[in-house]
């Protein structure tokens, strides 16, 4: 039996003195900033605060629901595409080219996409010029400063993630299980909804946490669709760190909504568990 050339601790090590220096300590700085009362005593007042004020808790609220509408609508969108391009498209190079262009706006900022979708759906932008010329509505809708602005630039945003984590599950599934079923008389829906769509309902998950994840926590999207009209709790947070300078006060704002995100991943997953045991 060879051995390996690296030990594992040399290769574990960097990765972990990286995730502890830069994620670990400044999260326990925060958690510590967080309960610290006067005269450097423990106090939760801080928390307290936050669950007896019903103001925060519409804001929580108001940013959950975003965030699940978000991870729905490109749930919805993202698996169709994905499956349209692992399954249908035939020729390697367009496939590789739309992957390109699906990705390609990552590597742009948020603000850049941002300030474009502010452009779009302006009063006088694409989107309303569009529906006004073909009469589907007779005056600008408003669509900045509300909840259905920030739903459609959120979804933009992360769409590629659903697309790029269900297009390599569909990818990596067993074909011949699906002839099979066909072999056996299924049809195309029937082989779908009971062998397709199970197998690769994990990638669809880990795609949907992630969405789920980023659209808890944005702040820029939120911020300048929403043009000081809608706050959401990233923006809270920024709030008493930019502006307040409460730092304690910031920091359990900032673990109260990490706990609740942690909690509803880890019932999705446990749901997930639950539902490839059965």
């Amino acid at each position: 039996m060879k051995k390996p050339l690296l030990p594992a601790a040399l290769l574990l090590g960097p990765p972990l003195v990286f995730f502890v220096a830069f994620f670990l300590a400044p999260m326990l700085v925060v958690a510590l900033s967080s309960i610290k009362g006067g005269n450097d005593g423990v106090s939760l007042a801080n928390y307290e605060r936050i669950l007896l004020d019903q103001y925060h808790w519409r804001v929580l609220i108001l940013t959950f629901k975003l965030a699940f509408l978000t991870t729905v609508l490109c749930t919805l969108l993202g698996y169709p595409l994905a499956y349209y391009l692992v399954r249908t498209v035939d020729r390697p190079l367009f496939r590789r080219t739309f992957v390109v262009l699906l990705i390609l706006p990552l590597f742009t900022s948020n603000i850049v996409r941002s300030f474009g979708w502010i452009v779009l759906l302006g009063r006088k932008g694409l989107i309303n010029e569009v529906l006004l010329t073909t009469g589907v509505i007779d005056a600008p809708m408003r669509l900045l400063g509300t909840e259905t602005g920030i739903l459609i630039g959120l979804a933009y945003i992360h769409l590629p993630f659903i697309v790029l984590t269900v297009g390599n599950a569909i990818g990596k599934l067993d074909g011949t299980l699906e002839n099979a079923a066909r072999d056996l008389g299924a049809g195309k829906a029937v082989t779908f909804f009971t062998i397709t769509f199970p197998l690769c309902l994990p990638g669809l998950v880990a795609g949907a946490i992630m969405v789920f994840t980023l659209s808890v926590s944005a702040y820029v999207t939120p911020a300048l669709l929403g043009g000081g009209k809608i706050t959401m709790f990233s923006m809270l947070i920024f709030q008493q760190y930019s502006s307040v300078f409460d730092f304690h006060y910031g920091g359990a704002l900032s673990c109260t909504l990490l706990v609740l995100t942690l909690f509803m991943v880890a019932v999705a997953n446990l749901a997930g568990a639950i539902r490839r045991a059965a």
